[in-house]
């Protein structure tokens, strides 16, 4: 398929294929998404995934359209406390973070660094810039709102017509990363 794009952790054994038109992509500021950043920067071989301003960049893909191709068993989980409704899936071989997943969401929140940047979705909006860092200002014309915004909503309700209002399961994913303090 031409619209297919290779997801990969940093040393390649994990890797997935995303088909179709992403959702949307999307800068997060929530203080949820720089802390978990903080967190996955100070694992062993750990790479940023926070830009300079504190932001995280997704790239939103279907769960229907989202397949892991190799090394699901290295898949951990994360989340910032016991009954958080959001998991943060790292690939344990290269403690690259991957995706992110709101509990019964229909979508997958893939960390854009992981998409091969030959094919790499542009930023369309930033959200949650409620919560960026003091004295981060924008200065370019991407659309940017203090929550998530309608337009973010509509793109997320739509997909999920377009399935049928389903939700699939994502069942690859395995056990807790080990993280201090996280």
């Amino acid at each position: 398929m031409a619209d297919m794009r290779r997801i990969a952790c940093r040393c390649g054994q994990v890797a997935f294929e995303a088909s179709g038109t992403p959702i949307v992509g999307a800068i997060c500021y929530c203080s949820s998404c720089q802390k978990a950043g903080g967190i996955f920067a100070a694992l062993p071989g750990g790479a940023p995934v926070l830009e300079s301003d504190g932001g995280t960049n997704y790239t939103l893909y279907r769960k229907d359209r989202i397949r892991c191709a190799h090394g699901a068993e290295l898949l951990r989980e994360h989340r910032l406390s016991r009954t958080a409704p959001t998991r943060r899936v790292v690939a344990s071989c290269c403690n690259s973070p991957m995706f992110l997943e709101f509990k019964g969401g229909h979508w997958l929140s893939v960390y854009r660094e992981r998409i091969d940047p030959a094919d790499r979705p542009p930023a369309e909006m930033r959200t949650m810039t409620a919560d960026r860092r003091s004295g981060v200002e924008f200065t370019d014309s991407l659309p940017s709102y203090a929550k998530h915004s309608g337009r973010f909503m509509w793109r997320l309700l739509s997909a999920w017509a377009a399935m049928g209002f389903r939700a699939p399961k994502i069942e690859y994913v395995k056990g807790e990363l080990d993280v201090q303090g996280g």
